[in-house]
């Protein structure tokens, strides 16, 4: 049985919404709740809400850029699995040994909740699936814009000092801007 999904109206053609709750669901290619954030496209395919809080899903597409600014979630665990292309990740342990890896197609990293960690797309572009503890998929959407596109924003999508500030704060984020770990 397939479900319907109900959207939400918010002018023009409203973005797709998850379910909301502990309900069987399937997505087709590029389906999820989708956000544009910096030069990257953000699609949440499982939310906190679906998992009663367990564990968020989503993708994350874009091009070769800057690294994202280094942050830290004092509770909120994370993996990257790269599904196309390179991404540098960069995660600064508690003792401040810092690990440094470039992942290609196929490969996995573990950010423990509370480490330092920035990445970075290293070839033209790249593709990732991420896991992390159920509620923080839904910080992209706040720090960004929710978007119908299916493509990264063709110009960065730079959020205010303000909105960034907000979504850090209501999602537990937080952004280490006087430390760099990319080189």
């Amino acid at each position: 049985m397939t479900l319907e999904f109900t959207q939400r109206a918010t002018g023009g053609d409203p973005p797709f919404t998850l379910p909301g709750s502990p309900v069987p669901y399937f997505l087709e290619a590029g389906e999820g709740e989708r956000a544009h954030l910096f030069d990257q496209l953000f699609t949440v395919l499982l939310s906190g809400d679906e998992t009663e809080g367990q564990f968020g899903v989503f993708t994350m597409e874009a091009p070769r850029g800057e690294a994202i600014p280094v942050h830290s979630h004092a509770d909120v665990h994370e993996i990257f699995y790269v599904l196309d292309g390179k991404v540098r990740v960069v995660i600064e342990d508690l003792d401040g040994t810092r690990h440094d890896k470039v992942l290609t197609t196929g490969d996995f990293g573990y950010v423990p909740a509370g480490r330092k960690h920035s990445f970075r797309v290293e070839s033209h572009r790249a593709r990732t699936l991420g896991v992390n503890t159920g509620g923080f998929e839904r910080f992209f959407a706040a720090a960004g814009e929710r978007t119908q596109e299916r493509v990264p924003p063709a110009v960065p999508l730079i959020p205010s000092r303000e909105q960034l500030g907000a979504a850090a704060q209501q999602f537990r984020n937080e952004f280490h801007h006087d430390v760099h770990l990319h080189d």
